[in-house]
């Protein structure tokens, strides 16, 4: 999502300075690629860019297909090929080894796809993307939300756009229409994940930091107001002092939220840990070794608070992958990976020793 909330900012800053643009889409890919359907690049016509399309190597002549875009107004796909490394167009030392396709859009001011990626860059709720391409006409339906498509299209489509949403994983599909077949690429959207850092010590910035620029939504929260303020955190997206019992009520939880305690105080943290015995969250981080951890558990259940099994195996202590981390840098990347595999539902594990592709196939 951080690359969509990238690109509604890049447009509101070309609207300023009055300059046209397109945005590019990878809408499919054969084979591998460095980025997935879905990928964006905003581009302005003074040769500016926001997002990625590829990992570099497609940029330079995306640009000019870009510029074109915006000359004529017209929609236009254009299919890479990078199988062929000995091609001297376009494949040499790309090293993809797949065939990516790419819709271009002019974009206008006040154009309802930048104020739909808005809307999802920000909503706690899962949301769907349409971009609709025809292989050899020009008759694109371009990018899309559900509620755009042609209401003689649209019933067809709910059952998909259901099963999109209910087993969270992009799809395409083919459908006709008057002016011919229309390819869907119907991307599933998921929120950004939530953290929530208990704790503003100076340990705790390059965790927010480096969530941050990952594209996460970060909350800062501690008891002190002479740490948990703008100016240590200036760009996290919430901070909130106060004791535990009153916080709580002003957090936001769901199946993409994590929280870490993290600040030195052990009686807050067992206040706060107490706290989310319900919140039903998927991940709960303890800083500190095992022994705190146990100490925790222990201290509650003698206030009569008992986690259950399912509830414990949310609980993460201590915090973070087993990578070497001993700086509060290493040990934010630490605990961000090990955050993000398990939102995501991963395994870590060495991408060498993988026998499936790195991305599933769409």
């Amino acid at each position: 999502m951080k690359e969509l909330g990238d690109i509604v900012h890049a447009y509101a800053k070309a609207i300023q300075l009055g300059l046209k643009m397109a945005l590019a889409t990878v809408v499919n890919v054969e084979g591998s690629s460095y980025r997935r359907p879905g990928a964006r690049m905003l581009v302005t016509e003074d040769g500016q860019f926001t997002g990625a399309i590829s990992g570099g190597c497609l940029e330079g002549d995306a640009l000019r297909k870009a510029a074109l875009a915006i000359t004529q107004g017209k929609k236009k796909l254009v299919i890479y090929d990078t199988t062929d490394e000995d091609d001297a167009k376009l494949g040499v030392q790309l090293g993809c080894n797949g065939i990516v396709k790419i819709l271009f859009e002019p974009i206008e001011a006040n154009n309802s796809i930048i104020e739909s990626f808005k809307q999802i860059s920000t909503s706690r709720e899962p949301s769907l993307l349409i971009t609709g391409y025809q292989n050899n006409q020009q008759n694109h339906w371009g990018t899309l939300v559900p509620n755009e498509i042609p209401v003689k299209y649209k019933v067809a489509l709910e059952s998909v756009f259901d099963s999109v949403l209910q087993l969270k994983k992009s799809e395409h599909i083919v459908i006709e229409t008057d002016a011919g077949s229309q390819e869907l690429f119907i991307e599933y959207a998921a929120p950004p994940i939530s953290l929530i850092i208990v704790g503003a010590g100076n340990d705790t910035m390059p965790l927010e930091s480096m969530a941050r620029l990952i594209g996460w939504s970060t909350n800062v929260v501690d008891g002190r107001p002479t740490h948990a303020n703008t100016v240590r955190f200036g760009q996290a997206n919430k901070i909130i002092v106060g004791k535990p019992e009153t916080v709580i009520d002003q957090l936001t939880f769901d199946n993409r939220t994590a929280i870490v305690l993290m600040t030195h105080n052990y009686n807050y943290d067992l206040a706060m840990l107490g706290c989310l015995v319900n919140a039903g969250i998927p991940y709960i981080g303890l800083l500190g070794p095992a022994a705190k951890r146990d100490r925790l558990l222990n201290d509650l259940a003698e206030k009569g608070v008992h986690f259950d099994d399912a509830q414990l195996s949310n609980i993460y202590g201590p915090t973070g992958l087993d990578i070497g981390a001993e700086t509060a840098a290493e040990i934010a990347l630490s605990v961000c990976s090990e955050i993000m595999a398990v939102i995501e539902g991963k395994q870590p594990q060495h991408l060498k020793l993988k026998n499936t592709p790195i991305h599933a196939s769409l």
